[in-house]
């Protein structure tokens, strides 16, 4: 008999949150593009704290210790600036690799060895998906967006499981698509309520692991 499941190629294109968008133009010299990741990095910390609504962008040009207008000349509004940092975490996870590594380690090792890689990336992005999370309430826009992302998300990590599947001692008939769309709110969940890799942080990653293993695996147990 065959695996349960042949390895999804149905994911869809990673979700362009700019398109359309009338972005200024990028910055050319090094001195503006660093005072455009000033402008980001404050976003990001002050979305952090206070939330979108609580957020200005007077609080953001304060933050990054430039005039007001230095921010307007990267971002039109406070709105563009979070569809920019939300796009930027949607590539970032782009970049993560779905083909888990199987020279030979445990299938346990290798469920924290991709939930950690994926989280330290986000990490830099919790401000923005806090603020996301909230804009998406009262934005129509926002929220198709947010659908396409999870869509795309989702997607990804039945490819992960899928090709977890193919490993020995792994569960037969699994409901791939289902475990995925929950984990996947999960690993979102996780972002949201992080600040750092702190020691709560280390141990939702573990209790995770533990999750999805035993939704894959079977333990081997005496006859």
């Amino acid at each position: 008999m065959s695996r349960a499941r042949v390895v999804p190629s149905n994911i869809p294109d990673r979700p362009d949150l700019l398109a359309g968008e009338d972005l200024p133009r990028p910055p050319q010299q090094e001195r503006s593009l660093a005072r455009r990741n000033r402008v980001e990095d404050a976003a990001l910390e002050l979305f952090a704290e206070h939330g979108y609504s609580g957020t200005s962008v007077e609080d953001i040009a304060r933050a990054a210790g430039i005039p007001i207008g230095g921010v307007y000349l990267h971002f039109r509004t406070k709105r563009q600036l979070l569809l920019s940092l939300m796009n930027d975490l949607v590539i970032t996870l782009s970049r993560i690799g779905l083909q888990p590594a199987t020279s030979g380690a445990e299938p346990r090792t290798l469920i924290r060895q991709l939930l950690a890689r994926g989280f330290d990336r986000e990490l830099r992005y919790v401000g923005a998906y806090r603020a996301w999370r909230e804009a998406v309430l009262t934005d129509k826009e926002l929220a198709g967006l947010q659908k396409q992302i999870q869509a795309w998300t989702t997607a990804r990590v039945a490819a992960v499981f899928a090709r977890l599947q193919t490993l020995g001692s792994a569960r037969r008939g699994v409901d791939i698509d289902t475990l995925a769309l929950l984990m996947d709110s999960i690993f979102w969940d996780l972002l949201a309520r992080a600040s750092r890799r702190d020691a709560k942080i280390e141990q939702a990653l573990r209790a995770t692991t533990d999750l999805v293993y035993h939704a894959l695996f079977a333990d081997d147990v005496p006859e």
